[in-house]
């Protein structure tokens, strides 16, 4: 049977119940949880397990005016959003249920901007969710690959790398946030030790009205091949890409806030 996952942003137990039961009615079998508000210790990262499981054909993330203007809440929802999608594909149905009035998608992180955005009391909810429950999630090709390991004492690690074309380098940056580690190795797992090909730290990037702190190597990444750089705070923003080879860099910003 397929499974709706329902998150919880402000923990209200009347709202997890309607709808509930409006997945009941559809046949649908829905679980979820209220978010932990707690970025120190990953709260965002409890409903990973449950999110990556194939039966979950939809994520509905309950959200209220309040809850969406903290930017704690908007930084660990992306930090979980681009958890899952590193799994399941950036297709992977995400509905924003909202009670008040329904935020633009711009106004969204850049990883949950493309979930579907309703009001919590939109009359067509239950066919919406339906809809989006049975139909096979579209493929949304991208050009790099960016995953997320975090653990309690080692701390929250972004892993990059190309889809196709290898990069000869490749840096990382954040607005409002700071990089402390950084390595190379293969795609999907810390690795315990790492050859840094001339290495470069600290560098100030200013891309539109933001200022990046960038760190990066000159080791040639493939798509087997990874680089990993630990960052420490809540950034409202990343900038991540191959290294420039001449003047120009061409390189993927997220806001993550």
């Amino acid at each position: 049977m397929k499974k709706l996952w329902i998150t919880s942003l402000d923990g209200d137990d009347k709202k997890v119940q309607t709808l509930m039961e409006t997945a009941k009615t559809y046949a649908l079998e829905a679980s979820g949880h209220f978010w932990l508000d707690d970025l120190e210790n990953l709260g965002w990262l409890g409903p990973r397990t449950e999110l990556i499981k194939d039966d979950v054909a939809v994520w509905v993330i309950i959200s209220s005016e309040t809850t969406l203007a903290s930017t704690s809440m908007r930084y660990g929802l992306s930090l979980l959003a681009v958890s899952v999608q590193a799994v399941r594909g950036h297709g992977f149905p995400i509905i924003l249920l909202h009670d008040g009035p329904v935020p633009s998608i711009e106004s969204l992180p850049t990883p949950l901007q493309g979930a579907e955005v309703l009001a919590f009391d939109n009359p067509s909810l239950g066919a919406k969710i339906v809809a989006k429950a049975n139909i096979p999630a579209r493929q949304v090709p991208v050009d790099y690959r960016l995953d997320i390991h975090a653990m309690p004492r080692l701390g929250v690690w972004f892993e990059v790398g190309p889809v196709e074309e290898s990069w000869k380098g490749v840096l990382l940056g954040v607005c409002d946030g700071a990089i402390d580690a950084h390595g190379v190795g293969p795609r999907g797992t810390l690795p315990e030790k790492a050859l840094l090909e001339y290495p470069l730290q600290g560098m100030k990037l200013n891309i539109g009205e933001k200022d990046y702190t960038a760190w990066a190597v000159h080791n040639q990444l493939d798509v087997n091949s990874s680089y990993f750089v630990r960052i420490q705070g809540d950034p409202a923003s990343l900038l991540f890409g191959p290294l420039a080879e001449g003047d120009e860099a061409e390189v993927f910003m997220m806001n993550v806030k």
